[in-house]
């Protein structure tokens, strides 16, 4: 009878969950995933280049990006703070599946604005790299992750839903 190293887990996973893979204070599966998240927004931005922030609400401009700079550094650095790490083979495998479709529902919502935008698609913009960085900060133990994610989910949100036509 063959047993894995922790909690059951083969052995690579058991290597990433006792920390010993690469770079201790580097996510590289939150590096990959911030930066699908923003090719179709670089895309964008090089496409539309003379658009402009139509929310006249600075608190809230400010909130999200303190929210989407807080999110995207913790989902690539890990800082000590506030991190228990996943607790299980499956809260890791959460993490995995869970951000590739969120990932992978991102592109294709983008893929479709691109073709035709309207505030439904907008709005589904907003929500789901908000859900990608809450759910990492769930299945990851980081606290801080999941605080600044919910930080840009309300800015984020509230942002986009004021630059949408009445």
């Amino acid at each position: 009878m063959s047993y894995g190293v922790i909690g059951g887990a083969d052995g690579p996973t058991s290597i990433f969950l006792a920390g010993k893979i690469g770079f201790h204070w580097i996510n590289i599966f939150g590096l990959i995933f911030v930066v699908l998240l923003l090719i179709p927004n670089i895309i964008y931005a090089m496409k539309f280049r003379n658009q402009t922030n139509k929310c006249p609400n600075k608190a809230m401009n400010i909130l999200e990006q303190i929210g989407r700079y807080a999110s995207m550094f913790f989902m690539v650095f890990n800082i000590g703070i506030a991190e228990s790490g996943f607790s299980s083979v499956g809260a890791f495998l959460l993490y995995g599946i869970g951000n590739a479709l969120l990932t992978l529902l991102y592109w294709v919502v983008w893929m479709l604005y691109f073709y035709k935008q309207d505030s439904k698609k907008a709005l589904t913009l907003a929500v789901l790299p908000a859900c990608i960085f809450v759910l990492s900060g769930i299945t990851s133990g980081h606290v801080l992750l999941v605080i600044s994610g919910v930080i840009f989910a309300v800015g984020h949100i509230y942002v986009t839903s004021t630059a949408l036509p009445k």
